[in-house]
């Protein structure tokens, strides 16, 4: 065997092996490596997305929980404001409940003095005749002497 065949003969083969190489397993290499690349860059884009969407995200829920402070604060402050309000009216139901009570206590107070003037009057009156009964040792007629007793009546 000649070296400059056996040369040849490993040329050939070296060259149908690079072409068979070329031709049937570098384009599925090729495919998977370029596929492979394409799932990478779509997972960084996705990555690089759900960061922007969480930053997003982030932002709504701190201006949601603003909103719901600044809302909750005005319930309260609403709140307060008719608690007040319904203290305040209260307060006023209570403070003429209270007048009204004493101004009855006072009419009522005022009739019972009336009535115990009244009452007075007409037992000065019967000591009065009792005494002047007395006095004179004779007995005085109530009927003859009526305007007389009123007359005494009203000045006590």
């Amino acid at each position: 065997m000649n070296l400059n065949a056996t040369l040849f003969a490993q040329m050939i083969v070296f060259l149908i092996l690079a072409w068979f190489t070329m031709k049937f397993v570098w384009p599925p290499l090729i495919n998977a490596l370029d596929e492979r690349a394409k799932k990478i860059a779509d997972g960084l884009a996705a990555a690089e997305k759900g960061k922007s969407e969480l930053e997003a995200a982030h932002k709504r829920v701190g201006e949601e929980l603003t909103q719901a402070r600044n809302e909750g604060q005005h319930r309260i402050a609403e709140a307060e404001k008719r608690a007040l309000a319904i203290a305040e009216e209260i307060k006023e139901q209570a403070r003429a409940e209270a007048a009204r009570i004493v101004a009855q206590a006072k009419a009522d107070a005022e009739q019972q003095v009336v009535k115990a003037r009244e009452a007075l009057r007409s037992e000065v009156a019967l000591l009065a005749v009792r005494g002047a009964e007395q006095i004179l040792k004779r007995e005085v007629d109530q009927t003859v002497h009526a305007e007389l007793l009123n007359q005494l009546k009203a000045e006590l």
